[in-house]
């Protein structure tokens, strides 16, 4: 090999030496940086679930074997409640739904109850609406009645002030529903087109409280309610964005309560978080009568059987 050969492989080299230092150290600073956004990530959402969320409730039975069913992989029933709730009123459970997943099937199933269904108010003594529960006796009533109800066991529940709705859909970006019905909100002055609609969350929560241009009344209303919460659901599942992930964990700091601790959160995502891909819906069924000038939803004892034996077959199945 003569001189100039020699000079010019010791260049080639040297460039590949140089090469291999910036690619070790541009990937040095990935991983670095990856590192860093998953821990802050873990930090925030560990600190806003247990210092801001995290709220134990008297209800559900909270013993060490019952807490491990996420850790074993077993089906859960969290009931979802949405709130109306302003500064010096408790407010009304203005949505219920139990919420089933089963990990064996990867499935979730959620239940609508209407509102105005009349039931025994657990610790009242009498039949009212059920959603004057959580008006006398806040989370522990609402959950007392809702298992009385369709007489059942919840192991968890989640309390979503209504009024952050607007400022949760903003926070995941946006989402997107499929609308059946065609109606216009002159408050907004938005045309809610039927068909897939695009929503931010001003326009989200005009469609969830939608109920006098809708020929089924309350029923159509937790329609809209159910695909609100899946869009939520699909869109979060998503983030990506440390910004974003921050965004929803400041609205739900400030709008939810649920009685899952961090390490539940982690067992419910880890084991349970293909469930998402197949739901299924169900409106719970009756008859809308006035009981004075008071209108109730009278739901059959064979309805509520019904319900009772949907959630029990649903978290049998393997």
């Amino acid at each position: 090999m003569n001189y100039l050969e020699n000079n010019k492989e010791k260049k080639v080299s040297s460039r590949r030496k140089k090469l291999f230092k910036i690619s070790l150290a541009v990937s040095s600073i990935l991983i670095i940086g990856a590192g860093i956004f998953a821990y802050s990530v873990y930090s925030n959402v560990k600190n806003t679930v247990n210092d801001r969320m995290y709220t134990p409730v008297k209800s559900i039975d909270r013993t060490p074997e019952q807490k491990e069913k996420a850790e074993r992989k077993e089906p859960l029933n969290i009931l979802l409640m949405g709130v109306d709730e302003r500064e010096y009123d408790r407010g009304r459970s203005d949505t219920l739904m139990v919420l089933s997943v089963n990990p064996n099937t990867d499935s979730m199933q959620i239940i609508s109850i209407p509102r105005d269904s009349r039931t025994e108010i657990v610790g009242r003594g009498f039949d009212d609406k059920i959603n004057h529960a959580y008006a006398f006796g806040g989370t522990d009533m609402a959950i007392a009645t809702v298992e009385n109800f369709a007489n059942i066991e919840l192991d968890y529940y989640v309390k979503m002030n209504m009024e952050g709705l607007t400022d949760l859909v903003d926070a995941v970006g946006g989402i997107t529903v499929n609308n059946d019905i065609d109606w216009m909100d002159d408050s907004r002055d938005f045309h809610y087109k039927k068909g897939e609609l695009e929503l931010d969350g001003e326009l989200a929560m005009g469609y969830v409280r939608m109920r006098y241009q809708d020929p089924n009344g309350d029923f159509g209303r937790n329609q809209r309610q159910r695909q609100v919460i899946e869009g939520i659901i699909d869109k979060g599942a998503n983030i990506g964005s440390i910004t974003k992930i921050d965004d929803v964990l400041a609205v739900l700091g400030d709008n939810m309560q649920t009685n899952m601790n961090f390490e539940d959160m982690k067992n419910i995502f880890k084991n349970y978080r293909d469930a998402r891909k197949n739901t299924s819906n169900y409106q719970v069924t009756g008859n809308g009568t006035y009981i004075g000038d008071i209108y109730y939803l009278i739901v059959s004892e064979e309805e509520r059987k019904k319900v009772h034996e949907m959630i029990v077959e649903f978290n049998e199945e393997v």
